[in-house]
């Protein structure tokens, strides 16, 4: 087995010019590191990743657990991962299809134990499940759910954005607006928050919600959206505005509504929410809700390195602001 010792020697430096470089220490001279990441290649070194973490404490990795590594999650997944890289570490990716189960599982204590810290958005977990982890990993949460206060935790501004699409609809002489994804169930986090914003706009401009317009979706795919806009349309629903509360379902009823000959913006304004490159190059170009996501980023890493850090500052709740941006789908 090839070891450090023999890479210094092929290198002609010491071993612990060797790790630094190995560990991506700055002070090491780029002409040195490429001497020694040559002799690395030819000998064929590998670094034994288990001895460095029982020596050092930690792993040199941060975990991103989230739902899918699709639309709104592969954007702050981008986002992230610079941030995280600046600082000497590796970000590792990990799916929980938002089972319950498989987000409990990780915040394990086993699983916890392969980090040096974890970010985790929380979709299927309710509070009263999250208020029985008990761990002091650097852990900070994302997502729209109510999660205890001792956890550090990051989330849009929903209900607000919700209510700066509608109130976008309605000015621009919207009056049945649908909310495509939205939920009547008062527990379940980013579709009830964005539903009581399209409620708050509706009561703000004077004009009727009809609940009947609140229209769940399961997985909020394009796919899924396409077709359940499709089916209300056939069965007689009339309406004039569409709220989606992902980009990705907003897009499934741009082309529900092109395949029937309905023209966006003139018969049907459409806004979506997410700010997903796709939707700007669609046509129409899509209305959205920005979510902000380098401000996303940009707080999840200030929260965690503080935590990996050792702070013992009181956990934060930040509420990370969004904004409206006017596109094609809705009127000028």
């Amino acid at each position: 087995m090839v070891t450090m010792s023999d890479v210094a020697r092929e290198a002609g430096v010491s071993m612990m010019t060797v790790s630094n470089v190995l560990t991506g220490h700055r002070r090491v001279i780029a002409p040195t590191r490429d001497r020694v990441l040559a002799a690395v290649d030819r000998l064929g070194y590998e670094i034994n990743l288990t001895a460095r973490h029982l020596r050092s404490g930690r792993t040199d990795t941060v975990a991103l657990i989230v739902p899918s590594f699709h639309d709104y999650y592969s954007e702050v997944a981008d986002r992230i991962a610079p941030l995280v890289e600046q600082g000497g570490r590796h970000l590792v990716l990990e799916r929980t299809g938002a089972r319950p189960q498989s987000e409990i599982e990780s915040l394990g204590v086993a699983r916890l134990q392969i980090y040096d810290g974890v970010v985790l958005s929380v979709v299927g977990l309710d509070r009263e499940r999250l208020e029985k982890v008990r761990t002091t990993a650097p852990i900070v949460l994302l997502g729209e759910r109510e999660v205890p206060s001792r956890f550090d935790h990051v989330q849009l501004a929903n209900e607000e954005g919700a209510r700066l699409a509608t109130a976008h609809l309605l000015a621009r002489g919207a009056r049945r607006v649908l909310v495509l994804g939205g939920t009547l169930d008062e527990a379940s986090g980013m579709a009830s928050l964005r539903r009581a914003g399209w409620e708050r706009a509706h009561r703000d401009a004077g004009v009727p919600a009809d609940r009947a317009l609140v229209v769940p979706l399961a997985a909020y795919s394009a796919r899924e959206s396409h077709g359940v806009v499709g089916d209300l349309l056939d069965a007689g629903l009339r309406v004039d505005g569409i709220f989606a509360v992902t980009d990705t379902a907003a897009i499934g009823a741009l082309a529900a509504l092109a395949d029937r000959g309905i023209a966006v913006p003139h018969d049907v304004q459409v806004v979506g929410f997410d700010n997903l490159d796709a939707g700007r190059y669609f046509s129409p170009a899509l209305t959205t809700i920005d979510p902000n996501h380098d401000e996303v980023a940009r707080s999840t890493v200030r929260l965690l390195d503080r935590r990996m850090a050792g702070s013992d500052d009181p956990p934060e709740r930040v509420v990370v602001p969004v904004s409206l941006v006017v596109r094609g789908s809705t009127l000028p």
